[in-house]
C-alpha cells in the first residue's frame, strides 16, 4: 500500500477539524489505495468519504467524513504529485536537453514525459510512456486537456525521430482519447528537411481529423544550440522557409475554420519575425490556447500594452530605465518603447537585445538567457545615479530568483551595481514597470 506523508493541514479545513496533522500518513479513500494526486482529487469528490490515516506512532483513524460535493480537505503533501515523476524514454533528435552543456544543476538535465504533468502544469507527453491504466483513468476520470507532442503523424518516420519503436503505435492512445471525448492539444517541433514540406501537409490533415476535441496544435521551430556533437544534424531555417510555413498554415486556418470555427493550427511568433511578417490579429488565436509555446504571446503583450497605455494621460516625468531581453524579441520591445515615448517622452527606455553566447547564437529567446550572459554584455553600459534594470520573469525559475545556470538576480545587481526588477508577460505589467508603479 502506497503510503503519503501529510506535509501541511490548511486552518479551518476539514482535515483539521478532524485532527489530521502533518506527518500523518494518508493510506486510502473509501477502501482504495491511491497512487497520486488524480485518484486523491477523485475519490475525495464524494460527499461522503472514509479516510484511512496512520499516525506516526503506527495507529490508524478510520475518519468518517460528509462534506459538501468537491469540497477540498485541506491536506498538501510532501510531492505534489504524491508519486515520482516518470522520466522520458524517448531520444529525440531535437531534444533540447541533450544540447545542454555539463554542469549545470541536476534537475535541467531530468527528461520528463509524464502524463500527469499535463494536466498539472500544461507539459507537452508523446504518450509513449503511458501504460494502458494511464490511458484507462484518463478517460475514465475525464482529465483534460492533454496536451500531446505529435511532431508528425507518419509512424515511421516519429519512430526515427523520437528513436522510439514505440512511438508510431503509441499514436492510437490519440484515437481512443478522441472516441472518448477526451480535450486535447498538440504541439510539433519542426526539424527541416524531416517533418516539414510533404510530411507537415500530412500530419496537418491527419490531426485534423481529431477536431473538434483536439482545439489546436502549434508549430515551433527546432532549437539548435552549440553543443550538438555528437548528435544528429540539424539545419536552422531561413527566411524562405518561415514564409513558406506561414503560407501553409494559413491555407489550413482558411480551410479549418469554415468548417469548425477554429484555426486549429498556429505558427509560434519566431516563425513571423524570421519571415518579417506581422503578427495575425488577436482573433486568429482561439483565445491564446498555445501561448506557452510563444504562439501569440508578443500579439497579446502588444494588445494589452497599447489598451493600458490608451488609458494613461501621459506627463513629462523623467528618469532612465534599461531592459534586457532576448534577441527575437528585442525590436518588438523597441517598438512598444517608441509608443510609450510618445506619451512620456522625457522618460529614456534603453533596450538591450542580449546575444546568447551560453546556449549559441541561434537560440534567442529570452527565456533562455543567462544570468552570465546579461553581466558580461551589461558590464559598465547601465547609466544614471541609481540604474534600473527590467528583465522578463521567464528569464528565473518559476517562484524564484534563479537563472538557468543558477546565477541570482542578486549577482546581477551587484556586478551591475543596479536594482534589478522582473516583469511579467502582460501588457500592463510592462507598461507599470516602465511608469516605474511598484
Amino acid at each position: 500500500m502506497t503510503k503519503h506523508v501529510v506535509k501541511e493541514v490548511l486552518p479551518g479545513s476539514i482535515a483539521e477539524e478532524m485532527e489530521i496533522e502533518p506527518g500523518d500518513i494518508l493510506l486510502s479513500i473509501n477502501d482504495k489505495e491511491i497512487e497520486d494526486i488524480f485518484d486523491y482529487q477523485y475519490l475525495s469528490e464524494d460527499e461522503e468519504i472514509t479516510v484511512l490515516i496512520e499516525k506516526p506512532n503506527g495507529e490508524q483513524w478510520e475518519l468518517e467524513i460528509e462534506k459538501d460535493p468537491e469540497e477540498d480537505l485541506g491536506v498538501v503533501f510532501d510531492n505534489g504529485l504524491m508519486d515520482d515523476y516518470r522520466s522520458c524514454c524517448n531520444k529525440c533528435i531535437f531534444c533540447f536537453i541533450d544540447q545542454m552543456p555539463k554542469g549545470m544543476r541536476d534537475t535541467l538535465y531530468f527528461k520528463d514525459d509524464d502524463s500527469r504533468l499535463s494536466f498539472l502544469s500544461g507539459n507537452y507527453v508523446t504518450l509513449t510512456n503511458m501504460k494502458e491504466k494511464d490511458v484507462e483513468r484518463i478517460i475514465r476520470y475525464n482529465l483534460f486537456p492533454i496536451n500531446i507532442s505529435f511532431h508528425t503523424t507518419n509512424p515511421d518516420l516519429r519512430c526515427k525521430m523520437l528513436n522510439n519503436k514505440r512511438a508510431g503505435a503509441a499514436l492510437a492512445i490519440a484515437d481512443r482519447f478522441f472516441d472518448a471525448g477526451i480535450e486535447m492539444n498538440g504541439q510539433i517541433v519542426l526539424c527541416k528537411g524531416i517533418n516539414d514540406g510533404e510530411e507537415l501537409e500530412r500530419t496537418i490533415r491527419d490531426l485534423s481529423g481529431y477536431l473538434p476535441y483536439l482545439k489546436s496544435v502549434s508549430i515551433v521551430p527546432v532549437g539548435i544550440t552549440k553543443y550538438r556533437e555528437g548528435l544528429p544534424f540539424l539545419e536552422p531555417f531561413d527566411k524562405g522557409d518561415a514564409c513558406r510555413l506561414i503560407d501553409c498554415v494559413e491555407k489550413w486556418q482558411e480551410e479549418l475554420y469554415k468548417k469548425w470555427e477554429l484555426h486549429f493550427i498556429h505558427a509560434s511568433d519566431e516563425w513571423y519575425i524570421l519571415a518579417d511578417r506581422d503578427m495575425p490579429p488577436a482573433s486568429s488565436y482561439d483565445g491564446y490556447l498555445q501561448l506557452e509555446n510563444g504562439v501569440g504571446m508578443m500579439r497579446l503583450l502588444h494588445d494589452e500594452f497599447m489598451e493600458a497605455l490608451s488609458r494613461e494621460a501621459g506627463d513629462d516625468r523623467g528618469g532612465e530605465i534599461d531592459i534586457a531581453t532576448g534577441m527575437l524579441v528585442g525590436d518588438f520591445i523597441k517598438s512598444l518603447v517608441n509608443c510609450f515615448n510618445t506619451k512620456f517622452p522625457n522618460r529614456k527606455i534603453n533596450v538591450h537585445c542580449i546575444k546568447n553566447d551560453f546556449f549559441g547564437p541561434k537560440i534567442t529567446v529570452a527565456g533562455l538567457i543567462t544570468g552570465r550572459d546579461i553581466i558580461d554584455q551589461l558590464s559598465g553600459k547601465l547609466k544614471g545615479k541609481d540604474p534600473i534594470l527590467l528583465i522578463p520573469d521567464n528569464m528565473l525559475r518559476r517562484g524564484e530568483s534563479v537563472f538557468l545556470d543558477d546565477t541570482d538576480v542578486a549577482d546581477l545587481e551587484k556586478a551591475l551595481h543596479s536594482s534589478v526588477f522582473t516583469v511579467k508577460s502582460s501588457g500592463r505589467d510592462l507598461l507599470d514597470a516602465l511608469l516605474m508603479k511598484r
